[in-house]
């Protein structure tokens, strides 16, 4: 009943008038959560809350299973995102996607998105005013999704999260509570690909933030 009551309040806040409620509790969930999020990438598609939207293809919302235990987050979509509407499906993508799959899962378990929806120009890092427009999107999707872990990808994730600048190479590995949900924080894939020694830690990090949400 408190789930009900929860996506209840999510849809009115989107502004749906009639909601209707099925017998059925877990057909019902998931429905009414891609409904919110055919809603939430509705509104940022049509977002001009900052700048970044003069030169975006397309937003990307995110994508992946909407009842996943663990939420992987980058900062903001780059050039073969803003392309093809999807997260993380460039050469970091590949890495992120590989090291999931080495953890004995699939992409498709998780959900993965980014703070901004828009790609910044010449894939610059996201201002944090930037950043503090987008991120009532993704709270929303927090939401909905209700995960338990947020793998945190990268030090401005880190800084969306806790408000403050994140030295990654000294907090990777850090577990902080947030909302009642444990934030993982970790390399970015893209930091990796620069840094091929650091591989194998975000392997370990991307696993143990699975044993964490699916605990054996």
């Amino acid at each position: 009943m408190e789930n009900l009551r929860k996506h209840v309040k999510i849809l009115m806040d989107l502004g749906f008038d009639y909601i209707l409620v099925s017998e059925d509790m877990y057909e019902m969930d998931l429905k009414e959560k891609e409904k919110i999020m055919s809603e939430l990438n509705r509104q940022i598609q049509e977002c001009k809350k900052c700048d970044l939207y003069e030169n975006r293809t397309q937003a990307v919302l995110g994508e992946g299973n909407l009842n996943a235990k663990v939420m992987f987050i980058g900062e903001a979509p780059g050039g073969d995102e803003d392309k093809q509407g999807r997260p993380f499906v460039g050469r970091a993508g590949k890495l992120l996607t590989k090291l999931i799959e080495k953890s004995g899962y699939k992409r498709t378990d998780f959900y993965i998105a980014n703070i901004c929806k828009c790609r910044p120009p010449g894939n610059r890092t996201p201002t944090p005013w930037e950043m503090e427009q987008c991120f009532p999107y993704l709270k929303k999707q927090i939401e909905v999704i209700d995960p338990k872990v947020l793998c945190l990808l990268g030090a401005t994730a880190g800084r969306a999260f806790l408000n403050r600048n994140v030295a990654i190479t000294k907090e990777r590995g850090s577990l902080i509570n947030w909302e009642g949900r444990i934030l993982y924080l970790t390399y970015h894939p893209a930091y990796v690909l620069r840094n091929p020694n650091a591989e194998k830690v975000l392997e370990e990090d991307i696993r143990k933030s699975i044993e964490i949400a699916y605990p054996s």
